[in-house]
């Protein structure tokens, strides 16, 4: 079984108080070039992956067994990774793709949504697990009760892309770390008006007519607005140690955020602008003496897709590689 999933641009949460009942409210964006994972029966329990992956790839074939008896014994090969805690959703698209996977093996039907409720998925936002399922862009309907129900789901321009540059500084919080943080985040309801008429009047107009100047114009303002619920916890509406680099983007994008936690930072551009983009961006972070990955985000208008594959001649070809 192979399996590849969508990389996650986190595009804003709405409503930390919970005002009209539901918590948070989340955009999401797919992007492609996620995890490519081959799953298969094995003698044994073995997973390729870097070690924070691994751990939660048995996180996920524990969770599995438990509620479905998929026993253990796999090969798990992860040939493609989306880097750890830097915004782009990588423990959720993990998760789910090794939970699915494994439900595919094993003939199980299951929704998206009971398995990321299953694994412990959708506890804050539910623009990973739709980019998962759905791909494109999506907004959920915020915490009440259980997983975010999905809202609005459109399929996103093929000719607009990403301007992404990951800093090479710490990490965004992992989900012990910010665990404190969105339970106890109050937010502000005034911050919440103003970005919920954005997103209605503004970024999803904008959206349905593909006009990247309106689109990427509410998009940074929704994004800075968001980022006065969390600048007691990141030193400003943006992280205090990248947010120097926006004044780029703001130049030379459409629009501009920060994804998550960050550190990743994305500006909204036409595809066939960015060679000459990147290379200025290069250009502008060698100036300053900033290590960082300066790369495309490409959208994906399909969720996660499974090819079956004969796994007797994997198994077979597996064993004459050991030996």
């Amino acid at each position: 079984m192979l399996i590849e999933t969508p990389k996650r641009l986190h595009l804003g949460l709405i409503d930390p108080s919970a005002s009209l009942g539901r918590r948070f409210g989340s955009l999401g964006l797919a992007l492609e070039e996620g995890y490519r994972i081959r799953v298969m029966p094995h003698d044994k329990l073995e997973i390729k992956a870097n070690e924070e992956d691994a751990k939660t790839i048995r996180f996920v074939i524990d969770k599995m067994n438990q509620e479905f008896l998929t026993g253990f014994n796999y090969l798990i090969d992860v040939e493609n990774a989306i880097p750890r805690h830097v915004g782009l959703g990588s423990t959720t698209q993990l998760t789910l793709g090794v939970g699915l996977a494994l439900a595919k093996l094993n003939n199980i039907r299951v929704e998206i949504e009971r398995l990321a409720s299953l694994l412990g998925r959708g506890n804050n936002s539910g623009a990973g697990i739709y980019a998962f399922k759905y791909g494109g862009f999506v907004m959920d309907s915020g915490v009440k009760g259980g997983i975010p129900q999905l809202i609005i789901r459109e399929d996103f321009p093929e000719d607009w892309g990403f301007l992404l540059i990951i800093p090479h500084v710490k990490r965004g919080f992992d989900e012990e770390e910010e665990k404190p943080i969105m339970q106890n985040l109050p937010g502000r309801v005034e911050i919440a008006e103003k970005i919920s008429h954005r997103i209605l009047l503004g970024l999803l107009p904008a959206l349905k007519e593909r006009n990247i100047e309106e689109f990427g114009k509410h998009l940074t303002e929704i994004q800075m607005l968001v980022g006065k619920h969390f600048e007691e916890y990141q030193g400003g509406e943006f992280r205090e140690d990248v947010k120097f680099m926006l004044e780029f983007l703001k130049e030379n994008t459409y629009g501009h955020g920060q994804s998550s936690w960050g550190p990743t930072l994305y500006g909204l551009i036409k595809k066939d602008d960015y060679e000459v983009i990147k290379r200025k961006a290069q250009n502008f972070l060698k100036e300053l003496g900033i290590n960082a990955h300066v790369d495309i985000g490409i959208p994906r208008n399909n969720g996660a897709t499974t090819v079956e594959e004969n796994t007797y001649i994997l198994r077979l070809i597996n064993k004459v590689a050991k030996s």
